[in-house]
């Protein structure tokens, strides 16, 4: 059964520097303050009481955890062994940079709960990450994979494509390096340009020129398909829609509220307009949970598919794996995949 995540943001606490695209309390909605006990232990109550039977982790997300004072690791992560040991909780996940990783650290952090640590890895690019402000190299984040797989933990990568200049084959190869690295998982977040940042300073200067929406959807269609090809999940495309996140403080870049969604409809829609023909009537069947994915944003799919001389009922079907559709016809009935069947080129982005 899978965990449900209780959040607490702990926005730019422990952050040796402020990175050129970044602003985590606009990004989190939280003010950046520290959870208290009391706070944490009322917070995953509310959750016991609301979740079902579901694992509870608690993750905590937004600042640079191993880079706090050790006391103040201790002060968050102390409380919670008394839930660990009862079963309360299931698991901690934590939020870190690749180069605040050791050993050590990493196995007094699993002696404690914690499960799983997330590293702002963002590119695999050398110059892209200097002239980001990282402060680090992707020699950095291939050592702390490797350290946390071999600990034994889980590790999840977060990549951050169209950071100043990445290009669309350096954003593969970032991708395809961490997935090679050992990733469990991956977050894909195209670049936004956030006001009051030194990113959005360059965009106002005609510095930086930041992805599209149609560009950043293109170049996240062929980074998640390599992904599924590889069998590594990726959780989350595009930043979370918080409070104070919104079009009012994104100057530019790639964003949309549901941008994941936008992405798989997009796979999907492009599998239809390859192998559905023109003018038929089609039975398409898709999984439950890929249904509004399958029929688009505001029935965008389906309206294609009418443009196209279509005929096109859907239906649900929960024999079908999740990437899979069924095209049935007058004559044939043939399954698809979106990881398989459509060839996104580096080319087209």
């Amino acid at each position: 059964m899978k965990s449900a995540t209780i959040p607490f943001f702990i926005s730019h606490q422990g952050c040796p520097h402020t990175c050129v695209f970044c602003d985590q309390r606009l990004i989190s909605g939280a003010g950046g303050a520290l959870p208290t006990t009391d706070g944490m232990h009322a917070r995953i109550e509310l959750w016991r009481t609301t979740s079902g039977n579901r694992p509870l982790e608690v993750a905590f997300f937004g600042g640079t955890f191993t880079a706090l004072p050790k006391e103040t690791q201790e002060k968050l992560l102390m409380p919670l062994q008394p839930l660990l040991d009862n079963g309360t909780l299931a698991s901690v996940r934590i939020s870190t940079r690749p180069d605040c990783i050791d050993t050590g650290h990493v196995t007094w952090l699993s002696n404690l709960g914690v499960r799983t640590i997330e590293l702002g890895v963002q590119s695999m690019d050398d110059a892209v990450l200097t002239s980001s402000g990282r402060g680090h190299l992707a020699s950095a984040s291939l050592n702390a994979i490797g350290c946390i797989k071999k600990l034994g933990v889980n590790v999840g990568a977060q990549l951050m494509p169209g950071l100043p200049g990445d290009t669309p084959i350096s954003s593969l190869h970032s991708l395809e390096q961490v997935i090679a690295a050992g990733a469990d998982f991956l977050r894909i977040y195209p670049t936004v340009v956030l006001e009051g940042t030194e990113l959005a300073r360059r965009y106002i200067a005609g510095n930086f020129f930041p992805l599209s929406l149609d560009r950043g959807v293109s170049l996240c269609k062929l980074l998640l398909q390599r992904a599924m090809q590889a069998g590594v999940p990726v959780i989350r495309i595009g930043l979370q829609g918080e409070k104070g996140l919104d079009a009012e403080h994104i100057l530019a870049g790639c964003w949309h509220p549901a941008l994941g969604q936008l992405v798989r409809s997009q796979m999907y829609s492009d599998l239809l307009c390859r192998f559905v023909p023109v003018g038929r009537s089609v039975t398409v069947s898709c999984h439950p949970a890929r249904l509004s994915d399958l029929v688009g944003m505001k029935r965008s799919n389906l309206l294609i598919q009418e443009g196209r001389g279509v005929k096109m009922k859907v239906v649900t079907e929960a024999t079908l794996h999740k990437e899979e559709i069924k095209i049935k016809t007058e004559d044939t009935t043939t399954i698809y995949s979106i990881i398989n069947d459509i060839n996104y080129s580096i080319h087209e982005v």
